[in-house]
């Protein structure tokens, strides 16, 4: 079905079935599957494939040879029906890819509202983006991997399959990121150890002082003393400030993961 607002370049090829919605802009060669949803307002500038079973949400917009929905690069991936979910005002840049979800990692690969992603970044199967993400030129994450809201991961970073990058987290560029990254953490050596705290981003986002610096003194008192960390974090739970940054981040450390967790050095 396609809307009768919908604007389609001559050179594209939109299969039966696809479903078109009001004001969708399809520009020269794109080619879109049978099974792909694109609402309101999505624009396609050229040369975009959209494959499989997927959903991209009104006022996406799709830079020139970027690939999504396409066959996820897992071995044991035997052509069952899974998907690729994308919100709403995203911005998806060229040579970007992004692969739908496995029957083993839960069916679906789901990107939020209002991310970033650039040039030649690759999302894998059964990844779960939040809102307000920006994945840098070049940023290559594995399958099975989780980011928060408002994750800045920068250019040339990868992320080990299975990982959780914590909301408000920052990856410095070119770092090899294989355990899990609390929320407002910030990684900044080549191979993922923790750096401190995503404190910038804070700011920027109007964070009160207070809660800062309670979020400072729950940083050190995690990652120094005696004990494990696992039983430092219940410690702290036990005694942790009404604040909602601490509480995501002792929520984050005492939840269930696949993965160790990025420590400083």
């Amino acid at each position: 079905m396609i809307d009768p607002s919908a604007s389609i370049h001559a050179s594209a090829i939109v299969a039966d079935g696809a479903v078109i919605g009001a004001g969708v802009r399809i520009g020269p060669y794109c080619v879109i599957g049978p099974d792909v949803i694109l609402g309101s307002g999505v624009v396609l500038d050229s040369h975009v494939v959209v494959a499989g079973q997927t959903t991209i949400g009104e006022g996406t917009r799709i830079w020139p040879f970027a690939s999504v929905g396409t066959e996820p690069q897992d071995l044991k991936f035997a052509g069952e029906k899974t998907r690729v979910e994308i919100g709403r005002n995203n911005r998806i840049r060229e040579y970007a890819t992004v692969n739908p979800g496995t029957d083993g990692g839960g069916g679906v690969t789901r990107v939020g509202d209002n991310n970033l992603l650039m040039m030649h970044t690759h999302l894998a199967h059964d990844c779960i983006v939040g809102n307000h993400v920006v994945l840098a030129n070049a940023v290559q994450v594995a399958g099975h991997v989780t980011i928060g809201d408002n994750a800045v991961l920068g250019g040339s970073s990868g992320i080990h399959q299975f990982v959780r990058i914590g909301q408000g987290a920052m990856i410095g560029g070119g770092s090899i990121v294989v355990n899990d990254v609390i929320p407002y953490g910030s990684v900044v050596s080549p191979r993922g150890t923790l750096g401190g705290l995503n404190l910038i981003g804070l700011k920027r986002r109007g964070m009160d002082k207070d809660r800062l610096n309670e979020l400072r003194h729950a940083y050190k008192a995690l990652f120094s003393g005696e004990g494990a960390l696992l039983e430092r974090a219940r410690a702290l739970a036990d005694a942790a400030p009404d604040n909602p940054l601490v509480q995501d981040v002792l929520d984050f450390v005492l939840a269930n993961s696949d993965r160790s967790f990025c420590t400083p050095e």
